[in-house]
């Protein structure tokens, strides 16, 4: 994708402008309402120091309806101020004639922070721009704003209304976080002069199926290996013999299917397929590794599959560290259980002595950051959802509404 494709805060004079960014602010909460992790704040951060010439307004939203933590944007409010070491404006609206009131009164370097935007019902609709555009929240705020900014790239998968309304009407730019997950998402897919190889692991066996699918159909990637209990799915559509525990689970997901969706992939790209050789199995806590020749032939011991064996790792290591781009999506293992962490680690620390290195958002990102190696990956996604969907190739709605909005701008 070029960047060329949309706008970003170089193409507009936001100087004095009031700007609507739209960013995830969407945070693990304890009941009390205080927030654990300040990770997408901070992720935000470059976009809003370079709008201190500008009118500011904010919206996220955080949770959902009918959970626990689905509560105001005050705690939030105040994190952000002290990361910018400024004074917001909160309002405990969305566009109510105060909240148009408060957005009238702002000052060049102003910011204020609109009410969880999923207090309004038809946040969450799924609709096109244009519908999205004749909503309330809309036709109420729009008239007051002069550019709107989506910055936040983990949701641009949904067709949600602060996603998209508000680019049928006004002009609409990427935030840097927003550019900066396009840009290096798609080096990962597109840009990549030399081996490029895809590491997919954890539990979303479907969302992997679709992404080794697109990446290997349209020569995006050279390999692709596979861990978790994608790896599973596939081992068990290459021999049929991964124990019945580990079936069962298969089944209890929902994946039973996806056996046949392995299987014709194997059949279509077995040799660009690496599988593992051995696994680490969980006898009460203990790690027992099993070649996967082995597996399932005493059927005495009948064990979940836990991790990849040493003799994997030591393999995938190998190529991940002599790839020039590696992008990795979903653990290899449970990594929450201490015997089971190595082959999460290993292929996370070999990934950081590749040329370019992508972690998707979800688990696998939560483990760089535990593990301290954030600074050694090029890029981590904030994305779990939005960033499998543009592996896999999809379109993020938020995305092309900023390119229709680009178009519109132009050709203005």
């Amino acid at each position: 994708m070029s960047v060329k494709e949309y706008l970003t805060i170089e193409d507009i004079d936001l100087s004095g402008k009031t700007v609507l960014c739209r960013l995830d602010l969407n945070s693990p909460m304890t009941p009390d309402n205080r927030i654990l992790d300040d990770k997408r704040f901070r992720s935000s951060l470059n976009t809003l120091k370079e709008l201190d010439d500008s009118k500011l307004v904010l919206m996220s939203h955080q949770s959902r309806p009918g959970k626990s933590d689905f509560t105001t944007m005050e705690p939030h409010t105040q994190r952000l101020s002290d990361l910018l070491d400024r004074d917001l404006i909160y309002v405990d609206s969305i566009f109510s004639s105060g909240t148009v009131s408060e957005i009238k009164k702002l000052g060049n370097g102003d910011i204020m922070m609109l009410e969880n935007v999923r207090f309004f019902s038809e946040e969450s609709l799924k609709r096109s721009a244009q519908e999205h555009a004749t909503s309330h929240m809309v036709k109420r705020l729009s008239p007051f704003i002069d550019v709107y900014i989506n910055d936040a790239f983990a949701v641009s998968h949904r067709s949600h209304l602060s996603i998209m309304g508000f680019t049928w009407l006004l002009p609409s730019i990427a935030g840097r976080l927003m550019e900066k997950e396009i840009h290096s998402l798609s080096k990962g897919c597109y840009g990549s002069e030399g081996m490029c190889l895809y590491v997919l692991g954890g539990t979303k066996v479907d969302d992997s199926l679709k992404v080794v699918k697109h990446v290997l159909s349209n020569n995006m990637a050279d390999k692709v290996l596979l861990t978790g209990v994608v790896a599973n799915v596939f081992l068990a559509a290459k021999s049929g013999n991964i124990g019945k525990l580990n079936m069962d689970f298969i089944k209890s997901q929902g994946y039973a299917d996806q056996i046949l969706q392995a299987q014709k992939l194997i059949k279509e790209f077995d040799n660009r397929i690496g599988l593992p050789k051995d696994v680490a199995l969980d006898k009460n806590g203990e790690r027992i590794e099993e070649g996967i020749d082995e597996l399932g032939k005493n059927t005495n011991v009948d064990l979940y599959i836990h991790d990849i064996g040493l003799e994997t790792i030591v393999s995938f290591s190998e190529e991940i560290k002599a790839a020039q781009t590696v992008i990795m999506n979903g653990p290899a293992g449970v990594f929450e259980k201490d015997a089971f962490t190595l082959g999460t680690v290993e292929l996370i620390e070999a990934a950081t002595q590749s040329q370019f290195s992508v972690i998707g958002g979800g688990h696998i990102a939560a483990a760089v950051e535990q593990l301290g190696m954030e600074s050694r990956i090029d890029h981590v996604s904030t994305g779990g959802g939005a960033c499998i969907d543009f592996l896999a190739g999809e379109k993020l709605p938020g995305i092309e509404a900023l390119k229709d909005s680009a178009v519109k701008y132009r050709a203005k």
